[in-house]
């Protein structure tokens, strides 16, 4: 299957061994030492192979089979409960919890999500996809557990990079102050989806590599407990005085000073101390943090040599890594990042910002070619937000690029530090739109609606690669908060030649007919191409579009179209509660009664994960599905009705 597996053997996937008699949790309790260990090979052979044909999330997965593997071990799922934050190292727990079989449809419609979903299995406790919540969730749940008077385990596993959030000091402050067992994992492998930065991942490495403590600990115990009948009585003796111990060699000792427990820091790949540690953690009566350090990627060596690489995949050779379907135009994500830096050379004033993923949102460039103007503040969308109105309000243009679903964290300090004072940060808004496998948490389907209102914010939709980078200039030219949305993949290579100049809250026709307007927004302008084709096959004569702005949207184009249009049809990549489309809907009621509208979006529900084109079709916003929608309405099915496509 893959020529570079774990320990650099040849082995190829074959669930011939130990794998094969994993169908429920109880069965790796029968393993010995021996079968653990080549369990774990196993277990990464078998994630190889899978996310290289469905695609996934890959290093982070790798990085943590012997610490789930032990969390089996130790405790007794689901009557216990495991809270993975985010929730893409959750492979193994499905693994392990017998859902194996069902890793053919791993992220595929209607198949087992790539993220913990409680109506998935009774063994996922919680949720996840955001970062920074599992400890926020873990100690809800054990306060539960003691309320109802009820006796089970709760794991909270935590990761570094998620310690950048300040959602986890916050749960941390709380879970300090329980009374009863509370188990947090701490998962260090120096990285969140880029490598870490900040505060925290100098205290970390600070604690990585205090070996001195723990060999004195480790020597000094095993000399005592030799020692008849003082030597246990020396050692609680010991035990009570650890903390000035500690204070003396370990720096800072954040987690203990809070009064949470402190174990570690073990190595995350050794199944026996890792199941002897967390058998330790359940007896003590408090909250307690188990530090365990990981190698993300561990197993696969194009993972290791390349773990922000192998954060998310599409389908790729497992033998390369390198992707079985090379993207042949470039991505939004490519444009956009080539056009600030571009910017940026002209302009410098020009800065940047990112939440944790400088490679994700295109910034790495920026970072490269402009350090001393790129800031990346961790996994901490809030405090990225209000930092950048600061940058603003000192004279910088900040651009402030993050994933539409990650900007939803950050929502109250868009209004009352951005919008409030009308500062001109520019919100770069990647994977608006659907986004596909992974799922509820991360389609970016509601910005528009989030946005859209609120005073003084502007929002902005590119129909293809030159207009992303044309919006881009008139953002950074504008003088209140502007917010560019674009979709995930590559980006449309269309239209071209349409390249009216952009003005504020001002459309372009790009084709005048009469009968039919469509009147679409960003992504949808190709599908509302094609939709314009199809019709004009059945004989409809239709105009099309571009609407270009969300908010404020173009009503002299609408009233202009009213002169000679009997249909509108709105389109939108965006639930249509709260959307482009019911506002424009609400106009046309009141200044054009007589007009049908029909308004296509999504529905008022959360979307499932799935391959984006499956769930265009499933929803109803292909092309397709909306010619078949929109000819018995304009063919006379129902005059003078307004309708929803959804």
């Amino acid at each position: 299957m893959h020529g570079r597996a774990v320990g650099g053997e040849e082995r190829r996937y074959t669930e011939t061994m130990v794998l094969e008699r994993i169908d429920g949790p109880q069965d790796i309790k029968g393993c010995t030492d021996e079968e653990l260990n080549i369990l774990a090979g196993e277990i990464r052979d078998f994630l190889v192979q899978k996310t290289s044909c469905t695609g996934g999330h890959l290093a982070s997965n790798l990085g943590v089979v012997e610490l789930t593997m032990a969390l089996y071990l130790a405790f007794d799922f689901p009557r216990d409960k495991v809270i993975w934050d985010v929730g893409h190292q959750s492979y193994t727990h499905k693994i392990l919890s017998g859902r194996k079989d069902a890793f053919d449809e791993l992220r595929q419609f209607r198949g087992i999500s790539g993220f913990p979903k409680r109506r998935e299995s009774p063994f996922d406790a919680f949720d996840t996809g955001h970062s920074s919540t599992s400890i926020s969730a873990g100690l809800g749940m054990a306060q539960g557990r003691d309320v109802r008077g009820e006796d089970y385990h709760v794991v909270s596993v935590i990761g570094d990079g998620a310690l950048t959030g300040g959602m986890a000091y916050e749960a941390l402050n709380n879970a300090a102050r329980l009374n009863t067992n509370f188990i947090i994992v701490l998962n260090d492998n120096n990285m969140s989806i880029s490598e870490n930065v900040g505060g925290m991942n100098k205290y970390l490495n600070s604690i990585r590599t205090a070996t001195v403590y723990n060999a004195v600990k480790n020597a000094v115990q095993a000399v005592l407990e030799k020692i008849p009948f003082v030597g246990v009585r020396l050692l609680k003796l010991l035990r009570t005085t650890k903390s000035s111990i500690k204070q003396l060699l370990i720096p800072g000792m954040l987690f203990e000073n809070m009064g949470i427990t402190y174990l570690g820091p073990i190595d995350g790949h050794d199944i026996k101390r890792l199941r002897k540690t967390l058998a330790a953690a359940k007896r003590v009566p408090r909250a307690v943090l188990v530090h365990v350090m990981t190698r993300k990627g561990k197993g696969y060596a194009p993972a290791e040599e390349d773990p922000a690489k192998f954060h998310g995949v599409d389908p790729f050779d497992p033998e390369t890594g390198l992707p079985k379907t090379p993207k042949a135009n470039p991505s939004y994500t490519k444009v956009f990042s080539d056009k600030l830096c571009a910017l940026a050379k002209e302009d410098p004033s020009i800065a940047a910002v990112t939440a944790a993923m400088p490679d994700g949102t295109g910034l790495a460039a920026f970072a490269k070619a402009f350090p001393g103007r790129f800031f990346d503040v961790g996994i901490a969308e809030a405090h990225g937000v209000t930092s950048a109105a600061g940058m603003a309000a000192a004279g910088l243009r900040p651009v402030v690029a993050i994933y539409s679903s990650f900007l939803q964290r950050g929502f109250d300090q868009v209004i009352h530090d951005v919008c409030i004072q009308n500062l001109p940060v520019v919100f770069a808004i990647d994977r608006a739109g659907l986004v596909g496998s992974d799922g509820e948490t991360h389609q970016g389907i509601f910005d528009i609606s989030y946005l859209s209102a609120l005073p003084n914010m502007t929002v902005m939709a590119p129909k293809n690669r030159w207009e992303l980078e044309r919006m881009l200039e008139f953002a950074l030219s504008y003088t209140a908060p502007i917010a560019v949305r674009y979709p995930r993949g590559e980006s449309y290579q269309g239209l071209e030649t349409f390249d009216a100049p952009i003005e504020l809250g001002k459309g372009e026709v790009i084709y005048r007919e009469s009968g039919v307007a469509l009147l679409a927004l960003g992504s949808m302008v190709s599908t509302a191409e094609h939709v314009r084709e199809k019709l004009k096959t059945a004989g409809v004569r239709v105009s099309l579009a571009n609407m270009r702005f969300a908010k404020p949207w173009d009503a002299g184009l609408v009233d202009s179209l009213a002169a000679d249009h009997d249909m509108f049809v709105t389109m939108e990549e965006n639930v249509l509660q709260g959307g482009m489309g019911l506002a424009i809907t609400a106009y046309i009621h009141q200044y054009h009664p007589e007009k049908r509208v029909v308004n296509v979006g999504l529905p008022d529900s959360y979307v499932e994960h799935g391959d984006v084109s499956v769930l265009r079709s499933a929803l109803g916003i292909d092309s397709d599905s909306i010619v078949d929608k929109l000819l018995p309405v304009i063919m006379g099915g129902a005059a003078n009705q307004n309708r929803a496509c959804q």
